[in-house]
């Protein structure tokens, strides 16, 4: 039976066997494996099985869908490849499969996990290309066009009712 292993800190060895044909991933509970995570998205991608292939199809998720660092739309995932949802690995294992990866977890058990670092505030305002998405697009700054037209929309009824207090006042007299 193919099954996903959580390699993430935090979520490490909690693993979600493929028992249907159609398995569905993403941050709310109506998914078929809800991952609680921010940079999963709500509904992130699902896996198909077919056969003995595991399809993995991506559905237009916000921060990718990758596996062994390739960012895929679909795509077929094979026994001990790493799949990246966000900031999540897993890997796939199959029971041909999990006994060399099961030895080798048991070499490795004391290894240390190092997890990237979030994105700065500084990083978000000079535009730096850091995040989850490694095409580039990375986060920007927004532009505040609501602002501009809310200040210039003020000045103007400013400049109205300030011309109406003058004339007010100059036919007063």
């Amino acid at each position: 039976m193919a099954k996903l292993v959580l390699l993430s800190q935090g979520l490490i060895g909690r693993t979600h066997e493929l028992t249907v044909d159609t398995t569905t991933i993403g941050r709310v509970d109506d998914n078929t494996f809800p991952i609680a995570e921010a940079s999963v998205s709500s509904h992130h991608c699902e896996i198909l099985r077919k056969g003995l292939e595991v399809v993995i199809r991506d559905l237009n998720s916000t921060n990718g869908t990758f596996i062994n660092g390739e960012k895929i739309s679909e795509s077929v995932l094979k026994p001990g490849q790493i799949l990246r949802l966000g900031q999540i690995e897993m890997r796939l294992e199959t029971e041909a499969a999990a006994a060399p990866a099961s030895a080798a977890s048991k070499r490795t058990s004391d290894n240390t996990v190092i997890m990237q670092r979030g994105v700065s505030l500084t990083d978000l305002e000079t535009g730096a290309q850091k995040g989850f998405d490694t095409a580039g697009k990375g986060f920007s700054k927004k532009d505040n066009k609501g602002n501009k037209i809310f200040f210039l929309v003020a000045i103007v009824v400013g400049v109205v009712i300030v011309g109406l207090l003058i004339f007010a006042f100059a036919t007063m007299k």
